[in-house]
């Protein structure tokens, strides 16, 4: 597992090999991504700030595999599912909170 860092502050871990985190969580989208999501009211990532690709810790593993992930796809279907990606700050989407006011 891989946890992404902003000013190397852990932000989100994913349970992909090295190379998949490193390239979905640097990613343009991802990066996007990060710049729209909030946490504490301010956008997760400035654009400027320093992202980097870590080994995770353990305590940031138990936390993911902690997490209760909405698996809505059938135990037997053969689809290979791809990895998750878990924030490990509280994340609100600006934009959603508009659709539900």
């Amino acid at each position: 597992m891989f946890t992404l860092t902003i000013s190397d502050k852990p932000v989100a871990i994913t349970n992909a090999d090295e190379d998949e985190a490193r390239e979905l969580l640097m990613s343009d989208d991802f990066k996007e991504d990060l710049k729209v999501l909030e946490s504490d009211g301010a956008p997760l990532w400035d654009g400027f700030a320093t992202l980097s690709v870590r080994a995770a810790t353990d305590e940031e593993k138990a936390e993911f595999e902690d997490a209760d992930f909405d698996d809505d796809e059938d135990e037997d279907d053969d689809e290979e599912e791809g990895p998750y990606i878990m924030f490990l700050v509280d994340v609100t989407d600006p934009f959603e909170a508009e659709d539900e006011a």
